[in-house]
């Protein structure tokens, strides 16, 4: 990316891997819980690509935690951090993808893993 010139990535994960900003709650508690239980490899693998890619990379990344499942779009609330905003625990596939396109121009959440819920 860097020799491309690309500075920005934008990626989705789960309240597994928190911004440096949230505070641990309920929702990320049972979904570590989950992610180590249940998919170690794929959870170890999450957490490995966060940090190089977002978190110690300098492109300006953002990333959107969700829990998605299959139903027509909703609407997601506002973005917003884990143990600070009153965050649901799932959201519509559709409305990560929403959320997800609009971040390719937006820069108000550079440098943060944001959550979105319905």
């Amino acid at each position: 990316m860097q020799q491309h010139g690309v500075r920005r990535y934008v990626g989705n994960g789960t309240p597994s891997v928190l911004d440096p900003r949230d505070r641990s709650n309920w929702q990320t508690k049972v979904s570590n819980l989950m992610a180590k239980t249940f998919l170690r490899r794929a959870y170890d693998e999450l957490v490995g690509m966060s940090e190089i890619v977002m978190m110690t990379s300098g492109l300006d990344w953002r990333s959107c935690g969700s829990s998605p499942p299959r139903t027509a779009r909703q609407g997601a609330t506002p973005a917003g951090g884990y143990g600070h905003d009153k965050l649901g625990f799932k959201v519509t596939r559709a409305d990560i993808a929403a959320f997800t396109a609009a971040q390719v121009d937006d820069d108000r959440y550079v440098g943060a893993a944001r959550a979105i819920s319905n």
